[in-house]
């Protein structure tokens, strides 16, 4: 078992924030709906991939009622490379009529409407709620935020909501945002799950998991 470095917490984030000064999201999107949608894409699939989907899908798509009124076989076309693309038109067709019934057409901005719409959890809420109206409810965890959270020994749970209560627990509530990017793109850049860079790594001193 990894030990506990929770005590560590502010040092490790203090030296992962110099490292990654620049945590803007790297899913294009205009307004909470563009947003809703691209981060649905997200899962299980790179941002990248879904960027050069969504270039072509809010052309077509604009607005709620385009979405809502898409036709589902069609609309799997078009997200057909971003994977499981059943499940995310049905989810994004689903979302756009509930919008629409219950919440003005307007994308819900609290966490309580938001976990109504099909398919969207916690990680989806958050992201939607702190991205796009600035409002930070709580801790996006991600895989990356998940292992990484692990590995530097913030926390020994496995479930993400257990996680996140963990890690709401170590960081001040504005820091949450910030937080769950600074991991993600450590995870990308350097803490790669198959083959970590530890060598190289910022934190190596302070994380129980280095392997240098």
């Amino acid at each position: 078992m990894i030990p506990d470095k929770r005590d560590s917490f502010e040092a490790i984030f203090g030296v992962l924030q110099k490292e990654y000064p620049d945590t803007e999201p790297m899913l294009y999107f205009n307004n909470p709906l563009e947003l809703l949608v691209a981060t649905i894409l997200s899962a299980q699939c790179t941002d990248k991939q879904v960027n050069k989907v969504t270039q072509v899908l809010f052309r077509k798509y604009s607005h709620v009622e385009d979405f809502a009124n898409a036709d589902i076989n069609e609309l799997e076309k078009d997200i057909y490379t971003t994977g499981f693309y059943h499940q995310k038109a049905k989810h994004i067709v689903g979302s756009a009529q509930l919008m629409i019934t219950q919440f003005n057409g307007k994308v819900p901005d609290t966490m309580e409407d938001l976990l109504k719409l099909p398919g969207v959890g916690r990680k989806t809420a958050n992201i939607v709620l702190a991205r796009g109206y600035g409002i930070i409810e709580g801790i996006a965890v991600d895989t990356h935020v998940t292992r990484l959270s692990q590995k530097l020994g913030f926390t020994q749970k496995s479930d993400p909501g257990k996680i996140e209560r963990d890690l709401m627990e170590l960081a001040r509530k504005k820091d949450l945002e910030k937080l769950s990017m600074t991991l993600i793109l450590h995870g990308r850049n350097v803490c790669i799950a198959r083959r970590p860079k530890c060598g190289i790594c910022v934190v190596k001193e302070l994380c129980p998991s280095s392997e240098v």
